[in-house]
């Protein structure tokens, strides 16, 4: 999810005041000084636990104003390094005419009438276009293309030849690019024609053929070929110049030839071609044989005489700074800052420090600097400040940087821009982002991948759907794709919003992008995606995403099955279910009990009774789950659809398979009777085991825990004591499901007997059993009169026996507890710490305290039960629906309409409703 800047109240006030104040429209600003400052203050002194992000005003209208104020300002500086130069023509002529012929570029570059010479052109090379928008080019690779274009074109024009700089130029461009395999080409092809061509010819164009083949390879990195052209130089008596000789020198060294390279050092030195380039490349060698303390002292050795000299050792500074940062020894390189740096070496050191993560350290060093030297770093090392700063999410120091480069008057480049935008966008400003991302025709705006993924992140923070999808389109259209968490926040969006088709789009988008980058990452997207369409009961557009997704090498995750199968349930598909669900287990996929269940009840419910048989021989021939479990899966399905009948030809089946039924598959037998009401089948059945296995306890709980839910409650108390009499014990679940039965049929005298007998188990009574106790206690005065005549029915018939500790500490928790709330709530004293009594005797747990609340609502004492609410939340426990719930209700009945309106708007506010009796009562209360 995009982050939202929640800044100090001193940064908001700041920010806002530089930006307002740095607005170029003066009049406009004037006009409107005394509304900003006041309702800057007032966002100040907002008493709001939650502080505000930047700029944010009470009015919708001072909103609009301040967001229009600031991107003026912004505007402003942005256009003050918008004004295009002559390079930047060349490069719109050349953008405008790029599928032209070579004559519409011929007459349209010779229309600017440009004085061609070898340091124009190489500046040309050099220069970063800043095209408009509607001439943009999406990637680097294009801006290359439009400089070869204009490097062919000067070539071919009267009175201008290339010289070895102009091809070191564009051989370095392409370089950079990683086109090393294009320069191959381009001087194999120029080799071969150089063969076919007279001597005369080159000697007239003054080329130097031998030297652009090597420095053209050696900027290639193939210095084994340049060192192949020089051998052949020297067979025919020729040799290079000192430029030449440098760049194969430093193209050696780049590719750790340093043997080859010491040869050549030689060489220089020899031809007297020894200069400050040479000590420079000869510290970018020992710096790569990390013998770096050889390179401190080859630099301090060096003869720093001369502008020329004075500039190599700032360079060659700057790389041994690098290569100790490179090593982490970072004092080490401050210590040689500090002595030998100037400009040149303060932005290497910054730019290392920006890499190793060290961004306070490298604020701290600019800032210095600039208050002892008056040092300014390029727009370069500020963007790449700024970069770093926002990844680090550090929004305040990127205000600040902002602020330094505006009040330097450094002109923003398009990194600069995009940085600013990134910058609204985190900062909560989405607004003034979206004015500068509208305006950006004026100022020649080129918004990156990162600036896009940043303006949808924001405009999805807002719930701005049709601004979100607007910015995908124009994203797309410059060539970006969303960023993977950028995708997962917009996938979500849309989904929430329904905007299901979109979405679509969107993925149909990704498909045809690259339908390789459907990576298993992306399954959770196609989840999300699939999972909505069924939700909208749309099943079958999902199914038909899953099939264009789904590949071997991206097999998707279970949950989309599972959303799937579901959806086609609720279209009553029985075929579609049962094809999904195999399919899932073709993707590797085991389905779990629960599904197996689903899947087995819905075909029930469609009386679809051989489909479930054939899913159940799909399953077996599988042998995956084993064919036991598999058949318990079927036996436990079809028992909970209430179909035993089908359930025992499940069981039936497996018998004639030659699988012998275990525990669990005679349990889930059993379970299915009980469940379906079959109470006589279900003895018959139960019979039949004691005398084919014996009986077990697990079979007892099932039997007993069964019979009581069904009301049974003779037969089940019939069935405990035959089982206590066997010297078995009952479960906890199966005790607990007694307490309930006999609780809710009011039959308190066996309810006694149930928990005697469970105390002389010696076992913990559970907070289950004693808010059923408590509720009951409550409700009905019998309960404590029964627990009295009881007790002292026992008293009088004990004999001499001594009881153990356990027991005694049960019946006499208990005991307390029913006479504590036997006569109600109102009669209390100590209401104000109703929770505390019952602390004394169990852990209390939220349905304690809903019992309490709706004994407290009950007696009117409503005053109780909201301090009571409040203490919830304070001792660690987590109201739920029915806690707001009877606090809404007992309002209503009191006639307290405007108490009620509040708690039901910190109801809805948690994410719970009210139930339709408290809805009702709700809407008639005056």
């Amino acid at each position: 999810m995009p982050l939202k800047l929640l800044p100090c109240k001193s940064f908001l006030t700041k920010s806002r005041s530089f930006l307002l104040t740095t607005i170029s429209a003066a009049d406009a600003f004037r006009a409107h000084s005394t509304t900003t400052i006041t309702t800057a203050a007032a966002t100040a002194a907002s008493s709001s636990p939650l502080l505000k992000p930047p700029f944010s005003i009470s009015s919708a209208a001072g909103a609009d104003l301040d967001a229009a104020l600031i991107s003026s300002s912004f505007k402003e500086w942005f256009k003050n390094a918008s004004t295009h130069t002559v390079f930047d023509r060349i490069f719109e002529v050349l953008a405008a005419c790029a599928d032209s012929e070579d004559s519409t570029i011929d007459r349209a570059l010779s229309a600017l009438s440009l004085r061609l010479d070898e340091a124009f052109v190489i500046q040309v090379l050099h220069h970063s276009p800043r095209l408009s928008d509607a001439t943009n080019s999406s990637s680097g690779n294009n801006f290359l293309l439009l400089r070869l274009k204009f490097f062919d074109w000067a070539g071919r024009q009267r009175g201008f030849r290339h010289t070895r700089a102009t091809y070191h130029a564009i051989f370095t461009l392409l370089s950079r690019a990683r086109l090393m395999s294009v320069i191959h080409d381009w001087l194999q092809s120029f080799a071969a024609t150089r063969q076919q061509l007279p001597n005369l010819f080159f000697q007239r164009r003054h080329i130097r053929f031998h030297e652009i083949l090597v420095v053209g390879y050696a900027v290639a990195g193939k210095p084994e070929i340049a060192l192949q052209v020089f051998g052949q130089m020297r067979f025919q008596g020729l040799d290079l110049d000192a430029f030449s000789y440098h760049v194969l020198l430093n193209s050696l060294v780049e590719e750790s030839a340093f043997d080859v390279a010491d040869t050549i050092f030689s060489q220089i030195s020899s031809r007297g071609l020894y200069c400050p380039f040479t000590s420079c490349i000869r510290i970018k060698s020992l710096c790569k044989q990390n013998r770096l303390d050889e390179a401190i002292a080859f630099l301090r050795e060096l003869d720093v005489e001369g502008p020329e000299h004075r500039s190599m050792t700032d360079h060659t500074t700057g790389i041994i700074v690098n290569a100790l940062c490179k090593q982490r020894r970072f004092e080490e390189a401050s210590k040689l800052v500090e002595e030998l740096g100037t400009a040149r070496t303060y932005d290497v050191w910054i730019r290392d420090l920006i890499d190793a993560g060290r961004t306070n350290r490298a604020l701290d060093f600019l800032s210095s600097k600039k208050e002892s030297e008056g040092y300014t770093p390029d727009v370069v090392f500020y963007n790449k400040l700024l970069c770093q700063l926002l990844r680090e999410n550090k929004l305040d120091k990127v205000y600040e940087v902002l602020v330094e480069m505006r009040d330097g008057e450094i002109a923003p480049d398009k990194i600069t821009m995009n940085a600013a935008l990134c910058f609204f966008c985190k900062a909560g400003m989405v607004d003034v982002a979206l004015m500068l991302y509208k305006s950006r025709m004026e100022f020649g705006l080129s918004p990156n991948s990162l600036a896009f993924n940043n303006l949808i992140n924001a405009l999805c923070a807002k719930d701005d759907v049709d601004e979100v999808y607007q910015m995908l389109e124009d994203s797309l259209e410059h060539g970006y794709f969303p960023g993977k968490q950028t995708f997962w926040v917009l996938v979500g969006v849309l989904c929430r919003k329904g905007k299901l088709d979109k979405m679509g789009k969107l993925l149909d988008v990704a498909l045809q992008r690259d339908p390789s980058s459907m990576t298993p990452a992306w399954s959770h997207y196609i989840a999300a995606y699939i999972t909505a369409l069924c939700n909208a009961n749309r099943p079958e557009e999902g199914y038909s995403v899953l099939q264009k997704v789904t590949t071997s090498k991206n097999p998707q995750n279970s949950f989309v099955f599972t959303s799937l199968i579901r959806g086609y349930i609720l279209l009553r598909r029985g075929d579609m279910v049962c094809k999904l669900f195999v399919e899932m287990q073709d993707c590797g996929h085991s389905p779990s009990r629960s599904l197996y269940k689903e899947v087995i009840c819905f075909l029930c419910d469609m009386g679809s009774y051989e489909q479930v048989l054939n899913l159940l021989e799909t399953q077996l021939s599988r042998q995956k789950p084993s064919p036991r479990i598999c058949y318990n899966y079927f036996i436990y399905g079809t028992g909970c659809a209430e179909k035993p009948e089908l359930a025992m030809e499940v069981l039936r089946h497996m018998k004639s398979a030659g699988i012998e039924p275990n525990t669990d598959t005679y349990i889930v037998m059993l379970s299915s009777y009980l469940k379906s009401q079959r109470i006589s089948d279900a003895l018959n059945f139960f019979y039949g085991l004691c005398k084919e296995r014996g009986p077990s306890n697990r079979l007892y709980n099932l039997l007993i825990a069964g019979l009581a839910k069904a009301q049974k409650l003779d037969q089940a108390l019939f069935f405990w004591k035959e089982v206590r009499g066997k010297g078995l014990v009952p479960s906890l679940q199966c005790y607990e499901e007694l307490v309930l039965s006999f609780c809710s049929a009011g039959d308190y005298y066996n309810l006694m007997k149930i928990l005697k007998d469970f105390e002389d188990t010696g076992r913990q009574i559970s907070p289950f059993i004693c808010n059923l106790l408590l509720l009951h206690t409550l409700k009905n005065p019998q309960l404590r009169r029964t627990w009295e005549l009881v007790t002292s029915s026992e008293a009088e018939a004990k004999s001499d026996g001594v009881e153990s500790e356990a027991k005694h500490s049960n019946r006499l928790m208990l005991g307390q507890l029913i006479s504590a709330f036997s006569c109600g709530i109102r009669i209390k004293e100590h209401l104000h710490c109703l929770e505390e009594v019952v602390e004394r005797y169990f852990p209390v747990d939220t349905f304690t305290y809903n019992i309490l609340l709706r004994a407290l609502s009950m007696e009117g004492r409503m005053d109780y039960a909201c301090e009571l609410f409040d203490r919830i939340s304070k001792k660690g426990h987590q109201p739920n629906r029915y806690t707001y719930d009877i606090i809404l209700h007992g309002l209503c009945k009191q006639g307290k309409k405007e108490e009620a309106e509040v708690w039901k708007n910190k109801m809805i506010l948690n994410g719970f409703y009210p139930t339709w009796y408290t809805v009702e009562l709700y809407n008639s209360t005056k």
